[in-house]
């Protein structure tokens, strides 16, 4: 049985991730500060789960010890929470990761697979972008991601597998749900207030996949390490390359008595299409489910109560201003490091 470290356990994707692959019975060390709530895994009662609460930056290497494979998926997840502080996203995103992957080599660890992002990508009026591309990384998340890539690149060597996958614009349900990602806050505004925005012309492209569709990419990776190693994939299908005018259209049609309006003022810069023809070939991967799958299983979760739109923790970049808010009003309160 494969030992796998999950950097980021509590996070949308490894809160999905380790529930998959404990159900194909590999052993789960779960590692992640739990920002949103260590209830995003309590409900797992595995004997092959062990959760940790810890931080990359500084946890203990012997977490490493007998581990077969480490995920990174760890980190300030989206733009704007990495556009807070510089400095911290620095800390976290590329020193912290860089930190793990340095120390998993230390301790032995075979295969080392890394979460960057297709924002990466940046602008391109070029169609199908393919790994091999040129990278223009517009801000501090991405550029965090571009240069985790080129550490993890000089770590790689026979005894030590690194793969990179560069993952297209996520969506679906999640135990730890967003609503700051495109189509999801989509799929919700539409169900919840009839409206969809659409933010400048909507003309930036962008590409898509289904939270599960990485996870499924993760594993293959994982189970074929000598046809991974020292690779990049993007991680999508080109069918989901959408316009994101166009794509709230569709999710608007999708929707009942939904409409798009149009925000001017608010233009995304990031524009970029991506080919994902290496991975299907490399290892025969290819994404399960759709769009329209993602849209109406929100749908479905909003009806049901499974999910909220007023739950604080879907909402990532205001979540981490709460706690900031709430760690300095302690330290405030504080006198002789006591509240009371």
């Amino acid at each position: 049985m494969k030992k796998i470290l999950v950097a980021g356990a509590g996070g949308y994707v490894g809160s999905v991730m380790c529930r998959e692959f404990l159900e194909k019975g590999y052993h789960i060390v779960a590692l992640d500060r739990y920002f949103f709530g260590l209830e995003k895994l309590a409900d797992l009662n595995e004997k092959n789960l062990t959760i940790i609460r810890d931080d990359i930056r500084y946890f203990d290497e012997d977490v490493l010890k007998d581990i077969d494979v480490v995920i990174d998926l760890a980190g300030l997840s989206n733009d704007a929470t990495s556009e807070i502080d510089p400095a911290f996203t620095k800390a976290i995103n590329c020193d912290g990761s860089t930190r793990l992957a340095t120390l998993a080599k230390k301790n032995g660890v075979k295969h080392y697979l890394y979460s960057s992002s297709a924002s990466v990508y940046g602008f391109s009026n070029i169609r199908y972008l393919s790994e091999t591309d040129k990278l223009n990384p517009l801000t501090e998340y991405s550029k965090s991601k571009v240069a985790v890539e080129k550490n993890l690149m000089a770590l790689y060597d026979h005894n030590f597998n690194v793969t990179i996958l560069r993952n297209s614009t996520i969506y679906g349900l999640s135990p730890r749900m967003r609503f700051d990602l495109a189509v999801n806050i989509m799929a919700m505004r539409g169900c919840t207030e009839g409206i969809i925005y659409i933010m400048g012309d909507g003309m930036q492209w962008r590409p898509f996949v289904h939270v599960k569709d990485v996870v499924e990419a993760f594993r293959l990776c994982m189970e074929n390490p000598e046809a991974a190693s020292g690779q990049t994939f993007n991680v999508g299908s080109n069918e989901q390359n959408y316009a994101i005018g166009d794509l709230a259209v569709y999710i608007s049609d999708l929707l009942e008595d939904t409409k798009t309006i149009h925000i001017p003022d608010n233009q995304d810069c990031r524009s970029y299409s991506l080919d994902f023809t290496k991975i299907n070939r490399v290892l025969g991967y290819n994404t399960r489910f759709t769009v329209k799958d993602g849209v109406l299983e929100i749908k479905e979760a909003l009806k049901k109560g499974i999910i909220t739109f007023d739950d604080p923790t879907t909402h990532t970049l205001n979540w981490y201003k709460t706690l900031l808010y709430w760690e300095n009003k302690m330290n405030n309160l504080k006198v002789k490091d006591k509240i009371l």
